[in-house]
């Protein structure tokens, strides 16, 4: 490769990434690196502190570049970096897909799109066209729409429709399908072992129906699938990146990689490698920064795809490729930002996600049993809670304790983890939960209850100790439903746990 040719391959692999960076305000090697062909950006709730900041920071980023992109992970329910500091204001897709009302889905995801647009971003990391088959998959689960692929369809193109006609550009994930697994990808390597056949009837399909919906961006996953490639993760895979989804389906918009920092890939070839990989297996855009942040990275990054084409490891066309679909992709967001109608209203006050909560509440009581419901007098409340997995901002509260202090002054309530009960476990349930619900209401609240056996276990004891406990599902209900009344609320966001809270008071009715 001739050294003159150094400064454009530098160009255009500055284009293809998407990196995070620290701070709340536009970073100075962040600024440079926009000049040096940097096409785009990524926001955490790291970078956001409240509306007017984030506008002021997407503006002194778009100075730098008018068709910069500016990305975010707002699922809008239990993954969501708006509102990672209060919870969620909208439903999750667990919720809108229990509920199954595609017009209320494309309501919220243009709500959604509303409130992103005006505060300058450009493209969101949703919608996650995931089916759950698995009800046990520790990454996926609420972020879902459920378990059926035709649910899921409707609802991954609606989510589509709403969001776009908001001015924000969607992106489905994570291709070809991160439901059926039982691995974290940003802990280790799942492995999807359904036959081509099975994927093509279940996995694929919420996928086509985003594209049919107009989404112009699509995120790869890091699960190993022998199904297309028995060697290679599908974000490195040009079986499944290449020869599936542009191929086979036909997909011509941007390919961007989920985060290349995740243990699934990291730990295995290292992110520089996985970067150089990725691209050469046919994503054009490399998502990195929920982990790793700052210049350094990205300028290794950089410098390894540049010495990968230069050391034939990168067709020099297939970066060209790359770094001119990321433009391509960029004019269009731009285009589809500028053309939106302005914002309107503020966070989460329209009273829209409250409503579709309330409505993905479902509640089985014990028949033939006087369950005392709704609630009579002050209860206490426990919550047991898991460690999620690392897609969900460890800050961001959950719960329905709190919503029922404020309904019920002098509920009181405990927080219990599995470290907690690790040891002296009996001894722990015994002493600040049994006791002090001694002659009041108990109320039980779990996330995932059926994929932790501490949980599980807990739970069944509490039980059994309290056949008349009110239990709480905020997870993915599966299995059998304990208590003498059991809530599923499909989510953990803050709506879902103040639909919970009306439920239990009375004052909205079970559905």
């Amino acid at each position: 490769m001739a050294e003159s040719s150094h400064p454009r391959l530098l160009r255009w692999a500055h284009s293809v990434l998407q990196p995070g960076f620290e701070g709340t305000t536009a970073p100075d090697w962040v600024r440079r690196r926009i000049s040096e062909g940097l096409a785009s950006v990524v926001l955490f709730g790291r970078n956001i502190h409240g509306p007017e900041q984030v506008a002021a920071l997407t503006a002194a980023l778009y100075a730098e570049n008018p068709e910069l992109v500016v990305a975010v992970d707002e699922e809008a329910g239990d993954v969501t970096r708006l509102e990672a500091r209060t919870g969620a204001s909208r439903p999750g897709n667990l919720a809108l897909g229990t509920l199954d009302d595609i017009d209320v889905t494309e309501q919220v995801a243009r709500d959604v799109g509303r409130e992103l647009h005006g505060l300058g971003v450009t493209l969101n990391y949703a919608p996650s066209a995931d089916v759950n088959t698995n009800p046990l998959n520790p990454v996926i689960g609420v972020r879902s729409f459920g378990a059926r692929p035709d649910v899921v369809s409707r609802h991954a193109a609606a989510w589509v429709r709403g969001l776009q006609s908001a001015g924000v550009a969607a992106c489905a994930k994570h291709f070809p399908g991160h439901g059926d697994t039982v691995v974290d990808s940003h802990l280790g390597l799942p492995r999807v072992s359904a036959d081509a056949g099975t994927l093509a009837l279940t996995a694929l399909p919420p996928f086509i129906a985003a594209m049919d919906a107009g989404v112009r961006a699509v995120m790869t996953a890091h699960l190993l699938v022998p199904a297309y490639d028995d060697r290679w993760p599908a974000t490195l895979s040009r079986p499944v990146v290449g020869d599936l989804l542009r191929g086979e389906l036909g997909f011509t918009g941007l390919i961007v990689t989920d985060a290349v920092e995740m243990g699934a890939v990291a730990d295995r070839y290292g992110v520089p490698g996985a970067a150089v990989r990725a691209v050469a297996a046919g994503a054009d855009a490399v998502c990195v920064g929920g982990g790793s942040t700052g210049e350094e990275t990205t300028a290794l990054l950089a410098d390894a795809l540049v010495d990968a084409v230069r050391d034939g490891r990168l067709p020099e066309r297939r970066l060209a490729e790359a770094a001119g679909r990321v433009e391509e992709f960029a004019r269009w967001a731009g285009t589809l930002r500028r053309d939106a109608p302005g914002p309107s209203g503020v966070l989460g006050t329209s009273g829209l996600g409250l409503a579709a909560a309330r409505r993905a509440v479902r509640v089985h009581q014990q028949p033939g049993r006087d369950t005392g419901f709704p609630l009579v007098g002050t209860p206490h409340v426990v919550e047991l809670s898991p460690a999620t997995t690392p897609a969900i901002d460890p800050t961001t509260p959950w719960g329905v304790a709190e919503p029922l202090r404020t309904m019920c002054p002098g509920t009181t309530s405990v927080r219990l983890s599995e470290q907690q009960l690790l040891y002296g476990e009996v001894e722990l349930l015994d002493r600040l939960v049994l006791r002090p619900a001694d002659g009041r209401p108990l109320v039980v609240v779990v996330r995932d209850a059926a994929r932790y056996g501490w949980m599980s276990r807990a739970l069944t004891g509490l039980v059994r100790s309290r056949p008349d406990a009110f239990v709480v599902e905020m997870g993915v209900p599966a299995g059998r439903r304990p208590g003498a009344v059991y809530l599923a609320t499909h989510g953990a966001t803050r709506v879902s746990g103040i639909a919970a809270a009306e439920v239990l008071t009375g004052r909205t009715g079970p559905s």
